[in-house]
């Protein structure tokens, strides 16, 4: 009787967790955030205990499941409002690589050390840093690389503005200050979506260019 509980409860849960993850949302495994990491480990205690232990009621485990899916999609639903909540929740990409020098600084911020960098580099079958004119750690953890000669043709696009807010990080990373990119915008703040700069110009995506249908 034990053996049919349990083989009954594995496919209850099984197709449980195919339901809620995708309700959760189409996300990479190596691109979960931090909720998603949380969510899925607790997810996968719970169904654990309840198939070792088949004498409790499956809605012990049910009803925390979904508590913590409601949760998930509640703190997602945030972080898609407010950039700062999912500065908080997902961290911001850092740059380590900038014009073919390494960012100390933020690698040591990031506890990002070399040979974290020489192996995503090796990966990527880069041999050499100098191969690399920007290197930006995402907040998945991978590593983007853009080569130099690659950036000759083509300069890689630094986000400027996101959702009206302005990266101060990125100014800095240019050596501009706030003068100089108001000086350089011709739409209120508040109507950009997305800014970007790149070949010595400021490219800007408006609210009013998204589609919203």
């Amino acid at each position: 009787m034990e053996i049919i509980i349990t083989i009954f409860r594995t496919f209850l849960f099984y197709f449980l967790i195919v339901f809620v993850y995708r309700i959760m949302g189409k996300r990479e495994v190596g691109q979960l955030g931090i909720i998603d990491l949380i969510v899925s480990v607790l997810i996968a205690e719970l169904v654990a205990i309840s198939l070792e232990d088949t004498t409790k009621s499956v809605w012990l485990v049910i009803v925390p499941i979904l508590l913590l899916v409601a949760c998930q999609i509640g703190m997602s639903f945030l972080s898609l409002k407010r950039k700062s909540i999912r500065n908080i929740l997902d961290g911001k990409p850092s740059v380590i690589i900038n014009h073919g020098k390494i960012n100390i600084r933020e690698m040591i911020k990031q506890r990002y050390n070399l040979e974290d960098l020489l192996t995503q580099l090796r990966e990527k079958s880069i041999k050499s840093i100098n191969e690399i004119e920007y290197a930006i750690l995402e907040t998945s953890g991978k590593l983007s690389i853009f080569k130099k000669e690659t950036s000759k043709k083509e300069a890689y696009p630094l986000p400027i503005i996101i959702e009206g807010k302005i990266e101060y990080d990125t100014l800095k990373l240019l050596d501009k200050d706030i003068s100089w990119l108001k000086e350089h915008l011709t739409v209120d703040l508040n109507d950009i979506f997305y800014g970007f700069y790149k070949n010595n110009s400021i490219y800007i995506i408006k609210n009013s260019d998204l589609e919203r249908y």
